[in-house]
């Protein structure tokens, strides 16, 4: 008899790869703004403080600075922290215990100090939440050495790879997007809540996915764009294009071969991408398949990204700088139309 389907939000995936992992690993425990009593803003923590108590699941002073820090120490001393930075817009108050203290102490311990850190954190904007709340930063991180970035589209990837993450002596930061929590006051992406099993797994980190076969174009994303990339695909079917769309999952380390592999089946690439144009993911994609062999392109490469503009707060402004299914649609029907 096959297994009865269990859907989960992405929220409730995160909250229970973490309760598995705190029950099986004492050195385990959450720290962040709002994370105990209340569950977190985005939900993820949900349950967690009921279960484990105030010494495990911490809930800290609003000073990004003191508990980014406190992780840092807390995982060279042998503990593994799961800190929330609720919303990545705030990295920039506590960068130096990130950056230069996080990502770097094990190169300059030699390799004989790990942190086995995860700072979960929000990305992703849509609901007219300003400037401050509202980015991705994917690129960002991603550029900085020292820490995996892993960024999931789905429930089932949550779960997986946030046991991974927490699992992993490096320091890892999990980017989990709003509109995929299943939070109701953000509105929800229908298809991030997908069937999640109950018994523990893991997700590998470095590995994307294509979880849409194509033959004439190829759609990589991330994170909410994987499903503006599989709206977009239903419609360019429609219209007689088949599109292959690839989940990159984890930025770093980056599924490089993946990416190539898919391209020389499609001979077209485009990648879509919330963070800014500029600088950032999308760029470092399109030259991962140019430099390993630009023969395999039957089109210029198209982009499909965040305009290089601080977000705005009012809605009409927003909504017209985001990556979406029609913008997606215009440029995999240019890729096809124009062959070299």
């Amino acid at each position: 008899m096959a297994a009865k389907e269990r859907k989960l939000t992405v929220a409730r995936a995160m909250a229970e790869a973490m309760a598995q992992e705190m029950r099986i690993d004492e050195h385990v425990f959450v720290m962040g703004e709002d994370v105990g009593p209340l569950g977190g803003v985005f939900g993820n923590t949900r349950g967690l403080f009921e279960e484990f108590g105030a010494e495990r699941v911490r809930d800290t002073p609003i000073s990004e600075t003191a508990f980014m820090g406190a992780a840092v120490g807390a995982a060279a001393d042998g503990m593994r922290p799961i800190v929330e930075l609720m919303f990545v817009d705030f990295f920039g108050v506590c960068f130096d215990a990130i950056y230069n203290l996080m990502a770097k102490n094990t190169y300059f311990s030699g390799g004989n100090v790990n942190v086995p850190a995860v700072i979960m954190t929000s990305t992703g904007g849509g609901y007219s939440d300003g400037g401050q709340h509202s980015q991705c930063l994917y690129g960002t991180f991603a550029h900085l050495p020292g820490m995996k970035v892993v960024v999931p589209s789905n429930a089932f990837d949550a779960k997986g790879m946030m046991t991974a993450a927490i699992r992993d002596n490096s320091p890892v930061v999990y980017m989990f997007h709003k509109g995929l929590q299943g939070m109701g006051w953000l509105g929800t992406e229908a298809g991030a809540t997908v069937n999640v099993p109950e018994e523990q797994y893991t997700v590998e980190i470095g590995k994307a996915a294509t979880v849409s076969e194509g033959e004439d174009v190829t759609i990589v994303s991330l994170g909410m764009g994987v499903h503006h990339s599989l709206h977009a695909a239903a419609q360019l079917r429609e219209q007689g294009v088949s599109a292959e769309v690839v989940d990159l999952r984890t930025l770093v380390p980056l599924d490089r071969d993946h990416i190539v592999n898919s391209v020389k089946k499609t001979g077209r690439l485009v990648v879509v991408d919330e963070d800014y144009q500029s600088y950032g993911v999308s760029g470092e994609i399109i030259a991962s398949v140019v430099e390993r062999d630009m023969s395999i392109l039957r089109s210029p490469p198209q982009r499909v990204a965040y305009p290089d503009i601080p977000i705005p707060f009012a809605r009409h402004m927003e909504q017209w700088a985001l990556p979406n299914a029609e913008k997606i649609v215009t440029a995999c029907l240019k890729a096809t139309q124009n062959d070299e």
